[in-house]
């Protein structure tokens, strides 16, 4: 074939493209099945995926996916700080939710048990793990407000009085036997666990953040003991009454604790500002209004039992203050933070009723006649309402 304007010579400008071989001799049919047409295998290269454009969900289902993703963000310290309080603390699984429920919500808790069940070494432990500044506080009858806050201290070679801080000025407060002060020690928490603040003399002075009081009474002993007053029961965000182990609980405590060298040491897992971080989480936590609504039946059902359909026949002198309401709202959010959940459910509620319930609700002298605690009560009134 001749090259001309119409058929030009072919140039190999895309090497994946065959071309005929030149041409030779053909001399047989062999010879000719050599020539025949092979084609180039072609690199065939997959299509590039073309992004889509997703819109984000919207409404409360987005709201709910954003906070769970917050959640499990700022957990993460969590299952960490279980763990370690759990290599001392054998079982108490409730107290220890309890005492993270307090931390997360800038709360405090009253501890109430029999002596040994490690109220005291629960609330250690805990500091330990918590990098914060730590103070113990051992309440006696002989104690002065002045041991506890701090007071004005009069310096004679310049005539003006030096503020002295007290021990309340640290992170992590525990008073141990809070119930063995008198009632003017124990009025000096009172500014300090509601307001985080201490006056002295002319002067206010906030106290760090966090800061939350830990607290422990034996119920059993009276001589020397000195009851709370209610203004600072209701202080408490909670009131946990401890229980005795069951007895694989009390096998594992033989095993680790009998000996005159027990290993009671934590490693710090968790810093303050981690805290206060899980604290703003805690309060964006979704609480449907069914679910808020059921909270205030409750409160409002331990101050008029029969408004609510409640027959106790008087047993109840004092219902829950609106601080109940506040913390039992609270709790509930942190107990779904605890279990990685961006929203509240009824059952959160309900477990954690009994606790901030149980020291606002006074009962009659009726009901202490028939042995009707604040905590039979209170299971009468969540058995009752019915539950979204």
């Amino acid at each position: 074939m001749k090259n001309n304007q119409w058929n030009p010579q072919a140039k190999d400008s895309d090497t994946n493209v065959a071309t005929m071989p030149a041409p030779v001799p053909i001399k047989n049919d062999a010879a000719f099945d050599k020539l025949r047409y092979q084609p180039t295998p072609r690199v065939v290269t997959a299509p590039t995926p073309v992004a889509r454009t997703v819109s984000p969900p919207t409404g409360p289902n987005a709201t709910i996916q954003a906070v769970n993703n917050a959640v499990l963000e700022t957990s993460t310290w969590v299952r960490p700080l279980q763990q370690e309080m759990g290599r001392v603390i054998v079982g108490q699984k409730q107290l220890i939710d309890r005492l993270l429920i307090a931390l997360v919500t800038n709360g405090h808790v009253l501890l109430e048990g029999v002596p040994g069940l490690a109220k005291t070494l629960s609330l250690k432990t805990l500091a330990g793990a918590v990098s914060l500044h730590f103070k113990r506080l051992q309440f006696t009858p002989d104690m002065l407000p002045a041991d506890i806050v701090g007071t004005m201290i009069y310096n004679p070679q310049d005539g003006e009085f030096r503020t002295k801080h007290g021990p309340i000025f640290a992170n992590l407060i525990l008073a141990d036997e809070i119930n063995r002060a008198p009632a003017k020690v124990q009025s000096a928490l009172l500014e300090a666990m509601q307001e985080r603040q201490v006056t002295l003399g002319d002067s206010t002075y906030e106290l760090p953040d966090p800061f939350f009081v830990l607290a422990t009474q034996n119920p059993l002993e009276q001589e020397g003991t000195y009851p709370l007053p209610e203004a600072q029961v209701d202080r408490f965000m909670m009131k946990v009454i401890i229980g005795y182990p069951n007895r694989v609980e009390e096998r594992a405590i033989l095993d680790s604790m009998a000996t005159s060298e027990p290993s009671l040491g934590v490693q710090p897992v968790v810093t303050g500002e981690q805290i206060i971080r899980a604290r703003r989480v805690v309060n964006t936590i979704y609480v449907d209004d069914k679910i808020r609504d059921y909270i205030v039946s409750l409160v409002l059902a331990t101050r008029d039992p029969k408004a609510a359909g409640l027959d106790l026949n008087g047993y109840i002198q004092v219902g829950a203050s609106p601080r109940a309401t506040i913390n039992l709202t609270l709790a509930a959010r942190a107990a779904a933070f605890l279990d990685g959940r961006g929203y509240v459910t009824p059952q959160d509620v309900k477990k954690l009723a009994p606790d901030v319930l149980r020291h606002r609700v006074a009962v009659s002298y009726e009901a202490e006649a028939e042995n009707i605690t604040s905590d039979d009560l209170i299971q009468k009134i969540l058995d009752t309402l019915p539950v979204p």
